[in-house]
């Protein structure tokens, strides 16, 4: 990345700064404006653009300074171009009124193209969704699979590669990729801390109907499946014998208390002077309940 000292400190370079230099390349490689509406995100973009917090920052760097970093793109037949890495900043462009882009033009193939939208978005995202992970993993390792006998290292198992890229273990590699087969309902709710990570892995052995019959029931009885429940669900299911009904009664079980949890009139103890009884308690608790039912009546 292009950095340059001022006043002893390091600040990224502005794109236009190095072009008033008089550089049009960066590693070698020609930069160009393209204008945004010839740039279209790939047909299947693992990557959200979201029009949030996040977002709002990049728009304000944008007017400031424009787009630091040129996107990626690979030319269309249609004499446009895909835009491989830089879907956020292009959208950032179109919120700030810039109606030009700068872009660096690679012709790839099928599988370098999904290579580069993959590795060009994992190292510039700072956090990503587990939907977005398990999809940009998925997308690489089928790329590099594909790609085989291209690769730089022959015989190199793909799992191993993106092991080294992310520092992900092959168990969580393989688990995350697992979350592409849970239908977009669940997948969503992993994603908005709805359904854990752990549980939505052995969800994604249940077929598409049973999933939907899921996340009918985590709806119908609020509930956030357990990891002994789901566990309970795949068995049924290597064994031919879960039904949707079986769903729907594992799913409606009432959660034990954890252990050691109070339970009864003790879980408020901490809402009452520390000399008060149970008795004393008890006794301001229907207090309060007669009142509350009084006014609910009225």
């Amino acid at each position: 990345m292009l950095r340059n000292k001022i006043n002893g400190n390091l600040a990224l370079t502005g794109f236009d700064v190095i072009f008033n230099n008089g550089a049009t390349t960066i590693s070698g490689e020609n930069v160009v404006d393209i204008p945004i509406s010839e740039l279209h995100p790939p047909e299947f973009h693992p990557f959200m653009v979201n029009d949030d917090q996040s977002m709002s920052r990049l728009v304000r760097s944008v007017k400031q300074y424009g787009v630091r970093t040129p996107g990626i793109v690979r030319p269309r037949a249609d004499s446009s171009y895909e835009l491989l890495c830089g879907n956020r900043r292009k959208r950032a462009c179109e919120l700030a009124g810039i109606t030009t882009m700068p872009v660096i033009i690679r012709n790839l193939d099928d599988d370098d193209a999904a290579l580069t939208m993959v590795d060009s978005n994992l190292e510039q995202r700072e956090s990503l969704l587990y939907s977005e992970k398990a999809w940009a993993y998925r997308i690489k390792l089928e790329a590099l699979n594909h790609r085989g006998s291209k690769s730089d290292t022959p015989g190199k198992l793909s799992v191993d590669t993106l092991c080294e890229q992310t520092g992900e273990s092959k168990n969580q590699i393989f688990r995350l990729v697992r979350l592409t087969e849970l239908i977009l309902t669940l997948i969503d709710k992993v994603d908005a801390k709805q359904l854990a990570f752990n549980p939505a892995v052995e969800l994604s052995y249940l077929s598409q109907t049973e999933q939907t019959a899921v996340a009918t029931a985590m709806d119908k009885y609020a509930v956030k499946p357990s990891l002994s429940q789901t566990v309970r669900l795949k068995k049924l299911k290597q064994e031919e014998k879960l039904t949707l009904d079986k769903i729907d009664a594992i799913l409606s079980e009432a959660k034990k208390p954890a252990k050691n949890e109070p339970t009864g009139t003790a879980r408020f103890r901490k809402y009452f002077p520390t000399d008060y009884s149970q008795k004393q308690m008890d006794a301001v608790i229907i207090e309060l309940l007669t009142g509350w039912k009084a006014k609910v009546a009225q």
